[in-house]
């Protein structure tokens, strides 16, 4: 993982982030820890959590989480309570990827990247508000996807999903926003990212070079994105930098979408 230069920017602060073994979620587990909020971080992968986040001990509670379980959703906002007291930050960060257009997309396969994806960020949601309610306030982040605003010929169930998560959002922030409950909800879109889930689809290819080529070009900047691009924002959402910031999406694609 990579260090951070703590601000306290989050300081005092209780985050749950989910899919902390690698990538983005890693990325926001480590970010926010750094910026000083204690973080429970939430994965299927247990050990290999644990591993990645093992220098951040003393802020960090490492737990096993399936997001499409609502017992574990339950349980996950039951140890930030029992442990640090309160709830005032959800990183929705788990997801999966199928490359396959509609044709070639099974029932199963559908069901599912939406139980992940979408159920899971649903459930999450959902448990999150009521702590959050008691905390008195606090944000969620939804990481969708550039492919929760554009389409693809062949990611029919993902584009479904993350274009879910996005309107999810909208509804969310609404809700919490009419109740008084000082609640914000916001969506993270990032364009192709450094990350494990790139590292095995670029694999796939047969020139898996060119492929990363390929993916480069069509980002105006001139380079794939970083983790520390998105757990930024990430850090920005949750402090009270963004305290008027609700309902909204963060592309964060280098112009890809411009």
């Amino acid at each position: 993982m990579e260090e951070t230069t703590a601000m306290g920017r989050v300081e005092g602060k209780v985050a749950l982030v989910t899919g902390a073994a690698s990538g983005l979620g890693a990325a926001a587990a480590a970010m926010l820890a750094g910026e000083g909020a204690k973080v429970v971080a939430g994965d299927l992968e247990l050990e290999k959590a644990q591993a990645v986040l093992q220098s951040l001990d003393k802020s960090v509670r490492v737990i096993r989480q399936d997001v499409t379980s609502e017992r574990d959703w339950e349980n996950a906002v039951q140890v930030a309570l029992e442990e640090f007291g309160r709830l005032d930050i959800l990183v929705n960060s788990a997801g999966i990827l199928l490359l396959q257009d509609i044709e070639s997309t099974s029932l199963n396969d559908w069901q599912r990247v939406h139980a992940v994806n979408l159920d899971g960020c649903f459930l999450g949601c959902k448990a999150a508000i009521g702590a959050m309610k008691q905390s008195g306030g606090g944000s969620i982040i939804n990481l969708s996807s550039v492919s929760g605003l554009v389409g693809g010929h062949n990611l029919a169930a993902y584009n479904s999903s993350k274009g879910g998560v996005r309107l999810l959002t909208k509804s969310i922030a609404l809700h919490c926003a009419r109740q008084g409950y000082g609640i914000r909800c916001n969506s993270i879109h990032p364009t192709f990212i450094e990350t494990p889930m790139l590292d095995a689809l670029l694999e796939r290819a047969e020139d898996p070079d060119a492929a990363r080529a390929s993916l480069t070009r069509q980002i105006p900047l001139g380079r794939l994105g970083r983790t520390e691009d998105v757990g930024k924002m990430i850090v920005y959402l949750a402090s009270e930098e963004s305290a008027f910031v609700t309902g909204t999406e963060m592309v964060i694609d280098g112009g890809a979408t411009a």
